[in-house]
């Protein structure tokens, strides 16, 4: 199975990949963002560079691929933290893992004055505070972005409302969405 980790930039992906990485016995974490990555490596100084590396024909189509290969090697759970904001990039990507082994589709939401209340709180370089500030920028950037975006999310993928959970519920919502031995509701709660 692979759980696809998406949201608003800051919204908490990789932390919810690492903990349910935790919980999930046997899971690996796939980051598309490796790919995207060695593509701007790859293309540095290229004439043909693209700003976002998921403008990139050939980031989707490794990310298809890399995330297929690695939930066909290893049998088991794939959780993948991506922000995928374009409607066409995501059912690209989506389309084919959605076959086999199966998508789920979690959508962090974050109410905007939280999500920039945790934005102006991240560290995301310790003792870097520029390289943090650049990431809070972008973090800032991208906002406005999510927010146009919400709507074909929340329609494609499960909405998990994280904006007054604690991270253990926040876990105990997403377990209850990809394996039914966890039962809570979107809020937390057991029913």
């Amino acid at each position: 199975m692979i759980t696809w980790i998406n949201g608003a930039f800051g919204s908490g992906k990789s932390t919810l990949a690492a903990i349910l990485h935790q919980a999930l016995p046997g899971s690996v974490v796939a980051d598309p963002e490796e790919i995207g990555d060695l593509l701007r490596r790859t293309l540095a100084g290229h004439p043909g560079k693209l700003r976002d590396y998921q403008d990139y024909p050939a980031w989707r189509r490794l990310t298809t691929a890399y995330i297929s290969e690695i939930a066909a090697h290893t049998s088991g759970h794939v959780l993948v933290p991506m922000t995928v904001l374009n409607p066409a990039y995501a059912a690209e990507v989506f389309t084919p893992l959605r076959r086999s082994p199966g998508l789920v589709h979690l959508v962090l939401h974050v109410e905007p004055d939280e999500l920039e209340a945790r934005i102006d709180a991240s560290e995301e370089f310790p003792g870097n505070e520029t390289r943090s500030e650049a990431v809070r920028a972008y973090r800032r950037r991208r906002a406005a972005e999510y927010a146009a975006a919400a709507t074909w999310m929340h329609a494609d993928g499960h909405v998990l409302d994280t904006s007054a959970l604690p991270v253990h519920a926040v876990l105990q919502a997403a377990l209850s969405r990809i394996s039914p031995a966890h039962p809570v509701s979107a809020d937390g709660a057991r029913p």
